[in-house]
Order: structure tokens, then sequence, then C-alpha cells
């Protein structure tokens, strides 16, 4: 009685063994097919913010205007330094870098962190600026609750938008830190406006989850 009891303990002993065995070789298999696509990301990710061969596919032309699309095509003749970061809007497919800076060319070629706001990847509220006929008119399809994502070589960083405002362009306190680190979409308004917009097209977004730091207030940013 007792060998056969023996024997079983034996047995599930050996059993518990081999599952523990298991698991361990399919968790790293998992860790390790994870951690290849992390790295094939962050090659990807450092060729498009280098201006590398992602960085030169066409956008999807099809609601720019035909100026924006002569613009954009013009400013692939001038020399740009590296991105900054990558912005995504997965609902609506918007993909664009985003360079330093808002000057018309920097804005044709691609999306302009605003001088004075938080950098990307850093907490606070990150400013970019995109022409509302050119990658920011997709700006008009956003709703609250779409998410937006920030990519820098250290991070992807990703936001919830929670409030879509239109101002006046005087108006820089949407630029100002909130309560959560965020990030502010500005382009001109109404969107097929015929001339210079009278208005500005806010689009705000909180850091996504429940442990985002709150940002003191500080100097509103020029814009």
């Amino acid at each position: 009685m007792k060998k056969k009891t023996l024997e079983r303990l034996l047995i599930t002993f050996g059993a518990l063994i081999l599952f523990i065995y298991a698991l361990a070789r399919i968790h790293g298999f998992v860790l390790s097919r994870m951690e290849i696509e992390k790295f094939k990301s962050q090659q990807l990710l450092a060729q498009e913010l280098n201006g590398g061969a992602s960085a030169n596919k066409s956008p999807d032309f099809s609601l720019w205007s035909e100026k924006r699309i002569r613009a954009y095509q013009e400013s692939l003749a001038s020399h740009f330094q590296p991105a900054v970061a990558l912005l995504r809007i997965p609902r609506i497919h918007l993909e664009v870098p985003v360079l330093e800076g808002t000057d018309d060319l920097t804005l044709n070629r691609a999306v302009g962190h605003i001088a004075g706001t938080t950098a990307p990847g850093e907490n606070g509220n990150i400013g970019i600026a995109g022409h509302r006929d050119g990658f920011f008119r997709e700006l008009k399809d956003v709703v609250t609750g779409d998410k937006i994502e920030i990519l820098t070589q250290k991070e992807t960083t990703t936001y919830v938008i929670d409030q879509i405002t239109i101002v006046n362009p005087t108006d820089v306190s949407v630029l100002a830190p909130r309560s959560r680190s965020s990030v502010t979409l500005v382009t001109c308004y109404p969107f097929y406006f015929i001339g210079s917009a009278p208005q500005r097209y806010i689009v705000q977004a909180s850091l996504l989850g429940p442990d985002a730091e709150a940002q003191p207030r500080s100097e509103d940013a020029e814009f």
C-alpha cells in the first residue's frame, strides 16, 4: 500500500515538473517573440525618425487640397532634421512624423512640435500643429474617446481624446499644462474655408491610464 502511494506521489511529482518545464518554455518563447517584435518596431521607428525608407512613403492625399499636395511634393527636395516623434491616430489611419518647428515649409512636409510646449516623450502638454488642408484635415473626423499615440525612440505613449474645441488664433491657453500629461493638436478652422481661416481647431487628449502624473501650471507657451 505504501509502495503504491509512493509511486503515485512520484508520478504526480514528475508530471508537475514536466508541466512547470513546459510552462517555462512557453513563457520563454512568448517573451522572446515579444522582444523580437519590439526590436523590429524600434528599428522601423528609428528609420522613420531619421528619415529612412519608411519616411519616404507618400501620405494619403485623398482629403488634401491641390495646393498642399504640390507644397508637400516640393518640400521633398529640402533637408530636415530627424523627426522628434511619430504621431498616430489609429482610428482615422493617420500616421505622420513630428518635426521641430511650425514654419510653413516644415508643416508642408509633416506636422510640427510647437516651440515652448513639452517635448514629445516628456510629461506635460505637447503641442503639435499641422495644416488644415494637409495632414491635419483628417482631424475633422476624430471624436472624444479616440486614441492618439506618440512614438519616440524611447517609448510609445498613448493618449485619449477628451476635448475638442474651436478657439480664436490668439487663445494660447490651450497650450498651457493640464491636470494630466496631454497632447494638444492645433490646426486652422474651418477646414474648407477659402482664404486665411479665422479660427483654430483644437484636439486635446490626456495620458491613458490611472497612474498619470498631475502637472503643475506654468507660464503660457507662445504660439
